[in-house]
């Protein structure tokens, strides 16, 4: 096993770790995540669904907003997020807006399906058309909303990202 193995290795069993202690302490679903930059761990976070009664809680999100916050920035490009499961639509998603560079995960999304955390559905229904959803979504356009993305567009002190 070369250096770079052992250290992602060693990021690894953290994450790992922060699952197993804080599912076992009752706070939420198995699943831990830490972000690393230039070495450092910056970001923590574990699955607080239940525990803060906030759906979007997945212990990905949890390590990003720990990240951000801590180096205040809303972009983590040049980071690693270590998970120990694979990252659900919701949390890749936040993965690629955060900017991080890569994912390392333990668990796949078929282990998390055999114990009841199956994202499947949800997999199936972003890749489908608006109209064939499940969910019913309804285009309603709204002045002020197209007023507020022109002056966006027109914004000479905005901050991309």
């Amino acid at each position: 096993m070369c250096l770079d193995d052992e250290i992602h290795a060693k990021h690894m069993a953290k994450a790992s770790l922060i699952s197993r202690e804080k599912m076992q302490a009752g706070l939420g679903g198995p699943f831990g995540a830490i972000i690393v930059k230039d070495g450092e761990v910056v970001g923590v976070g574990f699955n607080k669904v239940t525990t803060d009664n906030d759906p979007t809680a997945h212990a990905e999100v949890v390590a990003i907003r720990d990240a951000c916050k801590k180096l205040d920035t809303f972009s983590l490009a040049g980071a690693i997020i270590y998970t120990s499961c694979e990252p659900c639509p919701m949390c890749l998603a936040s993965i690629y807006w955060a900017r991080l560079d890569q994912v390392y995960y333990a668990n796949t999304r078929y282990d998390a399906a055999r114990i009841g955390f199956d994202d499947e559905f949800l997999y199936d229904e972003i890749a489908k058309d608006i109209k064939d959803r499940s969910m019913e979504m309804v285009h309603l356009p709204d002045d002020v909303a197209k007023t507020a993305f022109d002056e966006w567009d027109a914004k000479e002190d905005k901050i991309a990202y």
